[in-house]
């Protein structure tokens, strides 16, 4: 099973004009293959008059799913491209469409490659990418001489603090990352001397953000 992975959060577009040609990339995160070519088919509709709509995407946290098409370019000098470029950046669950309108002068295998390249590459950095990490959301309750060594470990080993909820005692709601779970829980236990109860609320992939896990 695939630990992490990265993916679409918010996808920008970016533009390459190389010899008059302009290249215009569109960034899309996509969970199936119907979302994708319904994307597609809309792009299209939208650039009903540029000269060619190619495309690449992605599937799947383990990348199971990879498609792509030249659109009607020499083989192999967009739509491939354009993959190795996802593959490269190693983002799962993404669709990026590059728009092409004609300047009037060839680029020749080369130049299209590194166009296509590059149109694709400046949209996905300029676009909002998370990394979702398998994880399993805990509630760790606690009085309140054991949250300061709960707030500890978690910094310590890099779990991401969800909630803290004030009562009578402390609830703590943490999501830690299946690769130190039983360590993390094994620290909490001996910190506390197995005062501090710890329930497992559910396992899944968990979207983090600049280092804070956020709904998606």
């Amino acid at each position: 099973m695939v630990v992490a992975y990265k993916t679409v959060y918010e996808g920008k577009t970016a533009e390459v004009v190389e010899k008059k040609s302009r290249f215009i990339a569109n960034v899309y995160f996509v969970d199936s293959e119907e979302a994708a070519l319904n994307i597609i088919e809309s792009v299209k509709k939208k650039y009903w008059d540029a000269r060619h709509n190619c495309y690449a995407y992605v599937l799947g946290e383990d990348a199971r799913v990879q498609r792509f098409s030249d659109d009607g370019e020499p083989s192999q000098t967009a739509g491939k491209p354009m993959l190795d470029v996802i593959m490269a950046e190693e983002i799962r669950n993404v669709l990026v469409v590059v728009t092409r309108y004609f300047g009037g002068t060839l680029l020749g295998t080369g130049g299209l490659v590194r166009a296509y390249s590059k149109a694709t590459k400046d949209a996905l950095l300029c676009s909002t990418i998370i990394e979702k990490i398998r994880a399993t959301k805990l509630i760790i309750k606690t009085d309140y001489n054991g949250m300061g060594k709960i707030n500890y470990i978690i910094n310590q080993l890099e779990a991401y603090p969800v909630e803290t909820r004030y009562t009578e005692s402390v609830e703590i709601e943490v999501v830690v990352p299946d690769s130190i779970l039983e360590t993390f829980k094994k620290k909490v236990i001996e910190a506390t001397s197995a005062r501090a109860e710890i329930d497992g609320m559910e396992n899944d992939y968990f979207a983090i953000l600049d280092g804070k896990v956020i709904n998606v």
